[in-house]
């Protein structure tokens, strides 16, 4: 995995954007990336996110961690070996316990947005089994990795 180049990058408007190569097992019998690839490439870089953001280490000493509470994938493109694709990440939704990334796979190749979605983390306690308040010092490290920050999408819902 590696970042994205900094010229002509296609997906400016992702604080986070990683590099990875399809590979000739990515496809299934019909000739094209299987759908799941989506899913996990959106995983990929929701952990680089919080990696980089701090947010992972923030979680970690603060007792509490990630959860995954829904994804979804928009499919618009078909993927094929040989290509590179990159994924970019975003905070785009604060709320009370939980946060809205929204995802973003690009075809090199194609040079253009091969499948795009949203995933909702809940911020849990895995010693209560129960949702966590986000932390304001993990609002605050992502408001700092996000270019325009995400400060004003803090909500009341979870």
């Amino acid at each position: 995995m590696t970042d994205a180049p900094a010229l002509n990058h296609p997906l400016p408007e992702f604080a986070l954007t990683i590099e990875l190569p399809i590979l000739w097992g990515d496809q299934d019998a019909f000739g094209h990336v299987n759908n799941t690839l989506s899913f996990r490439w959106f995983e990929s870089a929701r952990i680089a996110y919080l990696e980089r953001s701090g947010m992972a280490a923030l979680m970690q000493a603060g007792d509490v961690g990630p959860i995954l509470a829904s994804v979804s994938c928009n499919f618009r493109r078909q993927l094929r070996y040989p290509d590179t694709v990159c994924i970019g990440a975003r905070i785009s939704r604060l709320g009370r316990t939980s946060f809205t990334m929204e995802h973003a796979v690009y075809s090199v190749s194609q040079q253009t947005i091969a499948s795009d979605g949203s995933s909702t983390v809940v911020v849990f306690d895995y010693k209560t089994n129960r949702p966590r308040r986000i932390p304001d010092d993990l609002r605050a490290a992502a408001d700092r990795f996000e270019p325009t920050g995400v400060s004003g999408s803090k909500g009341d819902e979870a």
